[in-house]
């Protein structure tokens, strides 16, 4: 079990922020993101939610990110290692080194869930032959 990171609500929204204007300018997401975000401001404050759940214990988000990934029909699993990446890159910028490892870590095992869900769903399509070919 991770030890409890301690970070404030500022904190987190700090580095949310910072995520996503590198996501906004990356190559590979930020078209991905663009498609369905038309309110950064608003986006912003759902994952800092989303995190303030996560790491504060807050009882301020409510949604399905694996339902939304899938939904989307844009975000590949490739997609997750470059979000990642970039996000170790916010985290080792903003934090001391053990917020970052804590976050990272959590950020990773989060991350797993729907990626792998992509995947799962990508494999069954593939495995599904198309009978009108």
């Amino acid at each position: 079990m991770l030890e409890r990171i301690h970070l404030t609500r500022q904190e987190i929204g700090s580095v949310v922020s910072a995520f996503y204007t590198r996501v906004r300018a990356d190559a590979t997401l930020g078209p991905v993101f663009e498609k369905h975000v038309t309110d950064w401001a608003f986006h912003e404050e759902k994952i800092t939610r989303f995190w303030a759940n996560a790491i504060l214990y807050e009882n301020s988000y409510s949604g399905n990110p694996m339902q939304v990934h899938r939904a989307a029909g844009n975000v590949e699993v490739d997609h997750f290692a470059i979000w990642l990446r970039l996000f170790d890159e916010v985290l080792a910028q903003k934090l001391s080194d053990p917020q970052r490892i804590q976050w990272s870590t959590l950020a990773h095992r989060i991350g797993r869930g729907p990626s792998m869900g992509l995947d799962n769903a990508r494999r069954r399509n593939e495995a599904i032959p198309n009978l009108l070919e």
